[in-house]
């Protein structure tokens, strides 16, 4: 199909939820992308954060294909061989207890929040279920998960909302005691705001917040939906700011471009949710979940050093250029956020880039380069030469 017949049935067949840009993508390999046209793209994007082998990894597709042949589907009422792999492969590299598995980084979320509010059912009973997070945070698009985001703009049309959140300021723990209560249960927290801008936390507001918690009795919720599986250069996010956390959410790039997510549990926690108490059709498909294993299979320590080293050879790269409508970067390993100065709009900026090869994306009023995290050196200076010629 061309691009146009395909732009001609979305238009006409398709929810208009998404404001896409003009590119449609057919192929793909590596970090560098196709459309319909045969024209060639380099991808900083990775599917926001998905396709964490690249696209076309052979032992991704080896992994899939395999599994594919032999089971595609059974449901939780039976065990299968891939997702408790998966499960190991998650705890013992994040030196959590258990897990359980679900489709996106909203219902792993959502996954989170019933459980630190059950745990605290359990042990306090009823009165005791308000979650407090960060304004700037993005959580997720359901009814629960944009109640937890703290940002105003997602709390609009959907009424009536999810109640028992409270936000406070990010850095500040006046803030943060200034919304505790007698009524809180947790405290949920992205230690790299995505979609709020790449805003990374303070070490010692995370560290104050952890002991807040451990005071108080409240559970310390991570959502790693975006950092985590390697993206910032550790396994999880929280690795790198000496965290023991109760509840940890993942999704996005742990099963390489297929829908996967999940929550795992610290010791405390491991017993929240017993048969009946939450669940989903298709958490811990065999195939994601095979897809899931590879993945964690490649994420040792060489691996994890070399996105490390990536990050921060790019972020010193966009700042070298000089370029008049980016300021500076910030972010952890491959989580990349560029500041656009004033006079420009991060939409705008986008939009050219894109249309002049270099797939990027915006997150709060800049832009965000989450490129595959096998993304190589040569990919990565052909990025930066569109970005200098677009740009400069």
């Amino acid at each position: 199909m061309t691009f146009e017949e395909i732009k001609s049935l979305d238009e006409q067949y398709v929810m208009h939820s998404y404001s896409r840009f003009p590119v449609a993508v057919d192929r793909g390999k590596g970090a560098v992308l196709w459309d319909m046209d045969g024209r060639e793209y380099i991808d900083f994007t990775s599917g926001i954060g998905v396709t964490s082998l690249g696209h076309g990894d052979e032992g991704w597709l080896k992994a899939v294909t395999g599994q594919a042949a032999k089971l595609g589907h059974i449901s939780n009422l039976f065990y299968t061989e891939p997702y408790a792999r998966a499960a190991r492969a998650l705890c013992q590299g994040a030196g959590m207890s258990n897990a359980m598995f679900a489709n996106s980084g909203a219902e792993a979320n959502e996954a989170m929040i019933k459980l630190a509010r059950k745990w605290s059912f359990d042990k306090y009973g009823k009165g005791r279920g308000t979650v407090i997070t960060l304004h700037n945070s993005f959580h997720g698009r359901t009814i629960t998960t944009l109640a937890a985001t703290g940002q105003d703009k997602f709390h609009d049309y959907f009424f009536p909302f999810t109640e028992g959140f409270r936000y406070a300021d990010a850095n500040d723990m006046d803030s943060l005691e200034a919304v505790a209560g007698h009524d809180v249960c947790a405290v949920m927290l992205e230690l790299v705001q995505g979609e709020g801008g790449v805003l990374p936390l303070d070490q010692d507001f995370v560290r104050k917040t952890a002991d807040l918690c451990a005071k108080r009795d409240w559970l310390l919720l991570i959502d790693e939906v975006q950092t985590g599986v390697g993206r910032t250069g550790t396994l999880f996010a929280f690795q790198q700011y000496g965290l023991a956390p109760d509840v940890v959410s993942f999704a996005k790039g742990i099963a390489g471009g297929l829908p996967f997510g999940g929550v795992m549990a610290n010791e405390r926690c491991r017993d929240v949710f017993a048969p009946g108490t939450h669940g989903t059709t298709f958490g811990g498909n065999p195939i994601a979940a095979a897809a899931a294993c590879h993945v964690l299979e490649r994420m040792d320590e060489a691996f994890l050093a070399q996105v490390r080293e990536k990050g921060d050879y790019l972020r010193a790269q966009v700042e070298e250029l000089s370029l008049p409508c980016l300021g500076a970067t910030r972010g952890l390993g491959l989580m990349i956020g560029v500041e656009v100065k004033a006079g420009w709009t991060n939409r705008e900026l986008a939009a050219r880039l894109i249309e002049n090869g270099l797939l990027v994306l915006t997150a709060g009023p800049g832009l965000r380069f989450l490129p595959p995290l096998t993304i190589t050196r040569e990919e990565m200076d052909r990025g930066l030469a569109i970005l200098k010629e677009t740009l400069r």
